[in-house]
C-alpha cells in the first residue's frame, strides 16, 4: 500500500495569538501528497498558500496540527534530524532566488553539499552536471550580479537538486521573470516531476500555471476551499477514501466558473442552474432590500430566465405589493433592475449567437457601463482580454491580473476596485450563458 509522502492534518497557523491583532494564516488546512505528483498551490495572495507551503517544509511551525513528512512528523524532529531534513530530503526553490552574493554560480550550487562536508571534487563535479542539464555551465564562474532572472533561478534550481532530495518545494518561483524566462522554468519543473520522478509542490497565484498539475489545492483566507484533478496520480485505495477525488467529466467553461462560484457544484447544471443563476444575478445588482423583498424577487427571476414571463411583466410584480404577489418595490427600483437585467442578459445572449460580434459588443459594454477611461490601444487591448475570458482561456484571477496590471506592463491599468468591478460582471454574464 502507497502511502502519502506528505500529509498535513488540520494545520493552524496564527499570529498574535490571543491579542487584539490576531491573524490566522491558515485556518485547518489538511492535504495528503503522495510520490510522484506535481501539485499547485492555488489562491490570491494573502490566502495562506505560502504559509502551507512553509508549514510542509518545517520553516513555519504549526500552532496547532501536524505536518508528517515522509512518515516523520516534523514538530517531533530532534535538531539534528531537522537539520537532516533540510539538507537531503527537500530542496527549496524562492521567488527571490536567495543566491549567495560573494560566491560565484558554482560554488552556490555547492553550497548544500559543502554542509554535508563532502568531497571537494564530488560536489563540484554533480554542481557542474547540473549547470549542463539547465544550460548555464558557463556561467558557473560568474558572480550572480552579472545575471539574468532566468539564469539566477536555474541556478537555485540546480543547488535545490544537487543532494537529490525526493521533495521539491517551489514558492511563486516565476514570480519575478519575463514570460520566455518563466516559461524556461516551469519546462524544468515538469521535466523534474515527469523525468526525476520528483515530488513538485508549487505555489502560484497565475492561473496560467495550472496546466502543469496534477492536482490543484485551491486556498482562499487560510483555508482548502478546492482540490481540481488533471492527472491522477494517487495509488487506487487512496481515491477510495476520497470521494472529491472521484473522476468526473467537467467541461473546461464550468471548470473555470467554478473558480469563481464556490457555491456552484455539478448538481447545479442543466435545470437547476436556473435558480443559481437568479441568485447570483440578484445579488450583483440589488442591494438596500429586506430578505422578504429579495426572495421574493428571486422567485420572480426565476421566472422571467425560465421565460415564463417577459420584462414587462417582470418590472410590474416585482412593484406589486406583497399582498398581491409582487415583491413590495417602488416603480423605479423595479424599472431600473428591469432594465439592468435584461441589459446583462442581452450580453450573454449576443455571446452565444455570434461570438466574435459579441465580443466587440461586451467589450464596449464594459467600456460604457463602468465609464473606463481608455483610448484605442487600450480598447484593442481590453478586447483581448475579454476574449481571452470568454473563450475560458484564463479564469476570472487571470482577467482581473491584467485588468489591474500597469499599462507600460502590458495591463490595462485600472484601479483594483473598478477591476474587481468588471471581472465580476463578466463572470456574471459568463455564468449568463453557460448551458449544459
Amino acid at each position: 500500500m502507497v502511502e502519502p509522502c506528505i500529509k498535513v492534518d488540520q494545520l493552524r497557523v496564527i499570529y498574535n495569538k490571543g491579542k487584539s491583532n490576531e491573524v490566522r494564516s491558515l485556518d485547518g488546512v489538511s492535504v495528503e501528497i503522495y510520490p510522484e505528483e506535481y501539485i499547485i498551490i492555488y489562491g490570491p495572495s494573502g490566502c495562506g498558500k505560502s504559509t502551507l507551503l512553509y508549514g510542509i517544509s518545517g520553516l513555519q511551525a504549526p500552532t496547532y496540527g501536524d505536518v508528517i513528512v515522509q512518515g516523520k512528523n516534523l514538530a517531533q524532529m530532534t535538531k539534528k534530524e531537522k537539520v537532516d531534513f533540510h539538507q537531503t530530503r527537500i530542496g527549496m526553490v524562492f521567488q527571490a532566488f536567495y543566491l549567495i552574493e560573494t560566491l560565484t554560480v558554482l560554488d552556490n550550487v555547492c553550497l548544500p553539499k559543502v554542509f554535508r562536508g563532502e568531497n571537494l571534487k564530488e560536489r563540484r563535479e554533480k554542481a557542474m552536471e547540473l549547470l549542463r542539464r539547465f544550460g548555464i555551465a558557463e556561467q558557473a564562474d560568474k558572480f550572480p550580479a552579472t545575471l539574468s532572472g532566468g539564469q539566477k533561478q536555474r541556478v537555485s534550481i540546480a543547488r535545490a537538486l544537487v543532494n537529490d532530495p525526493e521533495i521539491i518545494l517551489a514558492d511563486e518561483p516565476v514570480g519575478n521573470l519575463d514570460s520566455e524566462s518563466a516559461q524556461n522554468v516551469l519546462d524544468i519543473f515538469k521535466e523534474i516531476n515527469s523525468t526525476d520522478k520528483k515530488t513538485l509542490i508549487m505555489v502560484t497565484h497565475n492561473p496560467e500555471h495550472l496546466v502543469y498539475a496534477d492536482r490543484i489545492i485551491y486556498m482562499k483566507d487560510g483555508k482548502k476551499v478546492n482540490e481540481e484533478v488533471n492527472n491522477d496520480k494517487r495509488p487506487n485505495e487512496a481515491l477510495q477514501k476520497d470521494v472529491a477525488a472521484t473522476p468526473e467529466v467537467i467541461s473546461s467553461e464550468l471548470r473555470l466558473l467554478m473558480r469563481t462560484f464556490k457555491n456552484l457544484s455539478l448538481q447545479q447544471v442543466g435545470v437547476l442552474l436556473i435558480p443559481f443563476k437568479a441568485k447570483q444575478l440578484l445579488s450583483h445588482i440589488i442591494s438596500e432590500l429586506n430578505e422578504e423583498q429579495i426572495g421574493s424577487a428571486e422567485n420572480l427571476l426565476k421566472e422571467f430566465l425560465f421565460k415564463n414571463i417577459d420584462g414587462e411583466t417582470l418590472s410590474n410584480k416585482l412593484d406589486l405589493d406583497y399582498d398581491k404577489g409582487g415583491a413590495g418595490w417602488n416603480k423605479m427600483r423595479a424599472m431600473s433592475f428591469t432594465n439592468r437585467t435584461q441589459s446583462i442578459l442581452m450580453q450573454a445572449d449576443s455571446l452565444n449567437s455570434n461570438q466574435e460580434e459579441g465580443i466587440i459588443t461586451f467589450s464596449d459594454y464594459l467600456v460604457n457601463t463602468f465609464q473606463l477611461k481608455l483610448d484605442q490601444d487600450l480598447i484593442l487591448r481590453f478586447r483581448a482580454f475579454i476574449k481571452l475570458r470568454v473563450e475560458n482561456r484564463v479564469d476570472r484571477f487571470g482577467l482581473q491580473q491584467r485588468l489591474d496590471a500597469p499599462r507600460k506592463i502590458g495591463g490595462i491599468g485600472l484601479y483594483k476596485g473598478t477591476a474587481e468591478k468588471v471581472v465580476r460582471e463578466v463572470e456574471v454574464i459568463m455564468l449568463l450563458r453557460y448551458s449544459a
